[in-house]
């Protein structure tokens, strides 16, 4: 009898724990509650018509301007998300990032925890680096990548009222972290499919990378498309 009721109180614990993990998302370490009501939120283009390479910008400046040269050789298209705080001290760059074609997208202010903000808190770290960005290019802003992909409900709540799609990733390169030119390139492109959102940073290793990167993109009958062309926009 006493086996029994083990098993019981057991099953009744595992029943409770997969309806707690089907309800909650692990990103970047931190506990995210979506409701299945968003609809604002992507980690890769449905029948894409590219691979989309993303840059989240908040430092390396000689890096952006690097990796535009190589985009520019190889023809190619990226989405970059600009920390507004760099975009401040960086004006000049921002416009030479629009004027070459590429797109412009928010990545927040000061570069913080989204899933731990309320909605008016998300609101107000998202919307100046919005109107920021839109004052430097006039150009619409309809993307937002949360920093370390950390986010809630307030947040997609927060973009949808500013009619903004919140970006996460296929693929993570993780070159923030690992300064393995090979092992950036491999998780960049080992099986990569059209529709894919790719994470990457200016960083030092990204550079040396990026040539690769691309060159597996032409190679491969793929082509490096914005996240909004992916999208169908």
């Amino acid at each position: 009898m006493k086996g029994k009721l083990i098993t019981v109180v057991t099953n009744v614990v595992l029943v409770a724990v997969l309806a707690a993990v089907s309800l909650v998302g692990f990103l970047g370490g931190n506990a995210v509650t979506v409701s299945n009501e968003n609809t604002n939120l992507y980690y890769k283009a449905e029948n894409g018509s590219g691979v989309s390479l993303m840059f989240n910008v908040y430092e390396h400046t000689e890096n952006v301007l690097e990796i535009l040269d190589i985009l520019d050789e190889y023809g190619a298209k990226s989405t970059f998300f600009i920390g507004g705080s760099w975009a401040d001290d960086n004006v000049d760059c921002v416009r030479e990032i629009f004027n070459r074609g590429h797109e412009l997208a928010s990545h927040g202010y000061f570069h913080k925890d989204h899933s731990r903000m309320s909605l008016d808190e998300n609101l107000e770290e998202i919307r100046p680096s919005v109107k920021l960005l839109n004052m430097i290019c006039n150009s619409e802003i309809t993307l937002f990548a949360p920093p370390s992909g950390a986010f809630c409900e307030a947040t997609l709540n927060a973009c949808l009222s500013m009619d903004l799609r919140v970006i996460m990733w296929s693929r993570d390169t993780i070159d923030w972290r690992d300064k393995d030119v090979n092992l950036i390139y491999s998780r960049a492109t080992k099986n990569l499919a059209n529709g894919e959102f790719v994470l990457m940073h200016p960083t030092d290793c990204t550079v040396v990378a990026l040539p690769k990167i691309l060159s597996y993109i032409r190679d491969g009958g793929l082509t490096a498309v914005t996240v909004s062309q992916n999208l169908g926009e």
